[in-house]
């Protein structure tokens, strides 16, 4: 009894932060900004990994300031880590239904990895930052495997893409020095003017 409340729990908690996420999609980023901010108080700095990642990824598209942006993305992946190497060291244990629902989360933020680290990427590009962006577009793309042949993979695999082409084209040639950190060149838009990067789901 007392597992099933704590994954009605669990699920309510994703149930609330997704209605706040269809809120900030909708336009209203000021009014989700504060509503998530509420959550995540709620949750606690040390509260469910897979509430404050997936919280933390959809706070990241909330923010107007690049370097606010980049600060919840790093927030969403350490959450991540912390999720995928607790359900690690769980498996010397004898798994119950709960501890089979959690590897199964951990599962689904092992697949959010890809998104987390394009996020990290765009971020790092917006800021001027260009290695630490292709670094992180390197674990995105070493990590893509994972992801399903559907509409989110194909969105994730398509924002590689188009990042890896504007970091192309960006590159510095002929001594011309790259843009200083702080400046936002493209504003996480490819060459032809697109958005960089899949629409943020949960895990």
């Amino acid at each position: 009894m007392a597992e099933q409340q704590e994954q009605a729990a669990v699920d309510a908690m994703m149930t609330r932060i997704g209605q706040v996420a269809m809120l900030l999609h909708g336009g209203d980023r000021e009014e989700a900004r504060g509503r998530f901010l509420d959550l995540w108080t709620e949750i606690g700095e040390d509260g469910d990994a897979l509430h404050r990642c997936t919280l933390a990824h959809y706070m990241a598209d909330a923010q107007d300031d690049p370097s606010d942006e980049l600060a919840w993305d790093l927030r969403a992946l350490s959450a991540a880590d912390a999720l995928t190497d607790a359900r690690t060291d769980a498996r010397t244990d004898a798994l119950t239904d709960a501890r089979i629902a959690e590897q199964q989360q951990s599962l689904a933020v092992r697949a959010f990895y890809p998104s987390l680290h394009l996020s990290l990427a765009v971020d790092y590009a917006n800021l001027g930052r260009s290695e630490a962006a292709r670094s992180h577009l390197r674990r995105a793309r070493d990590t893509m495997g994972v992801l399903g042949d559907d509409a989110y993979g194909d969105g994730v695999r398509a924002g590689i893409g188009r990042l890896e082409l504007r970091l192309d084209e960006e590159r510095p040639s002929g001594g011309a020095p790259e843009p200083a950190p702080g400046q936002t060149p493209g504003q996480g838009r490819g060459p032809g003017g697109e958005t960089l990067g899949p629409p943020r789901q949960r895990p």
